[in-house]
């Protein structure tokens, strides 16, 4: 598989989040992946660590941004144990980005807004699933799907109380990069108590 070229990864933006912006830009443009905002996202529960795929919805100075069922099981572990760890890979161009830091819950007008964004047939789905938990069967949870629809007939959907967003507030950031002989370029930007960040090259 391709890796970038040998040089240039000491020059990575002393921003972290200026740095994922380019590289989220570069993966979107290369139209070799196909979805770019994939992210894992890892909570604590009862039981342990538990991870899965969401999609990222938006980032800035202030975090990154994803949304879900609050009452889902990675809502109530992030509401339990408000921190968490994501990690995006993106091949072929062979790069990974890890965040760990706080969460927060998003503003209403937040979450509303992104709800509206949406394809109408995932602000039904927001109020047919109740999300992490059972159901007897896939014609159960179409019906379910059917109720919602015929609730909201032709008039706007509005969001659900239990459903919003997340914002991981990242403390560590890192970029990694596939060389040649397992010898990965590593840089972890670490959050200070003032706000600014500091680079560190990590060993591979």
């Amino acid at each position: 598989m391709p890796v970038a070229p040998e040089d240039g990864f000491d020059d990575l933006d002393p921003d972290p989040i200026v740095q994922f912006e380019r590289w989220f830009h570069e993966a979107a443009a290369s139209q070799q992946i196909q979805e770019p905002a994939a992210m894992s996202v890892a909570s604590v529960g009862p039981d342990g660590p538990s991870v899965r795929m969401v999609l990222l919805r938006g980032f800035d100075a202030s975090g990154f941004c994803f949304f879900t069922n609050y009452e889902s099981q990675k809502g109530r572990e992030l509401l339990a144990h408000p921190r968490a760890a994501a990690a995006l890979y993106w091949d072929p161009l062979r790069r990974q980005v890890r965040l760990v830091g706080r969460v927060e819950k998003t503003s209403d007008a937040e979450s509303d807004e992104y709800h509206a964004s949406r394809a109408r047939g995932s602000q039904l789905a927001a109020w047919a699933s109740e999300q992490s938990r059972p159901i007897d069967s896939r014609a159960a949870l179409e019906a379910r799907y059917a109720a919602v629809a015929s609730r909201f007939g032709d008039g706007p959907v509005s969001r659900p109380p239990y459903w919003g967003g997340f914002r991981l507030v990242p403390q560590r950031i890192e970029f990694w990069q596939a060389r040649r002989n397992r010898l990965h370029d590593r840089m972890l930007y670490e959050r200070q108590a003032d706000g600014t960040w500091q680079r560190h090259r990590l060993m591979p």
